[in-house]
């Protein structure tokens, strides 16, 4: 594979939906791709991606549909075969990933970059709380558990922190993705 993949990951809260929507609409014609989740969630506020009944989802795995895959807070999470496809063109394709899978995405793209998204916990508390899926205590104990991740030797790890406005933070993740798909 040629191209370059390039997994954004972090704790949820942390913006990086918006993130990835403000790159996307800044990055329009370039060959940067987004790639969509599936997610046996019904989609709305503010986070794109495909939704997918259980079964639905279930259909596509066992026909190896998904090029990555995962389970989260009683949800499930794919990114489609197409990945590989756009990879094998040369393409940078960016995924919104999951730090508990990270470790299973670089068994299968041990090339792939990491991207950290982050935010202070006050933020996070305040972004979870007003997207109205949770409800306080659940909010209070996702914080609580804060996941920690670690990554093998020689993977390279940007963190953004999203704390601020979006717009300082998206700039960021833009120029990274410029460099990012110079490099090929």
């Amino acid at each position: 594979m040629t191209g370059r993949l390039i997994y954004v990951m972090g704790p949820s809260g942390a913006g990086k939906d918006s993130l990835l929507a403000f790159a996307r609409k800044h990055l329009m014609g370039e060959s940067i791709l987004f790639a969509h989740r599936y997610i046996t969630r019904p989609s709305g506020n503010g986070e794109a991606h495909v939704a997918l009944s259980v079964e639905e989802f279930a259909a596509r795995s066992v026909l190896g549909l998904f090029a990555l895959e995962w389970s989260s807070h009683s949800l499930r999470y794919g990114i489609g075969i197409e990945l590989d496809a756009w990879l094998a063109r040369g393409c940078t394709v960016v995924v919104n990933g999951s730090r508990q899978y990270v470790q299973h995405a670089l068994s299968r793209y041990p090339h792939m970059e990491v991207v950290h998204v982050d935010a202070a916990p006050h933020i996070l508390e305040a972004r979870l709380g007003a997207r109205a899926r949770e409800s306080a205590e659940q909010v209070a104990a996702r914080l609580a558990r804060r996941a920690p991740f670690s990554l093998p030797d020689g993977v390279r790890c940007t963190t953004i922190d999203n704390s601020g406005v979006l717009d300082e933070a998206g700039h960021a993740l833009i120029a990274f993705l410029k460099a990012e798909a110079d490099v090929q």
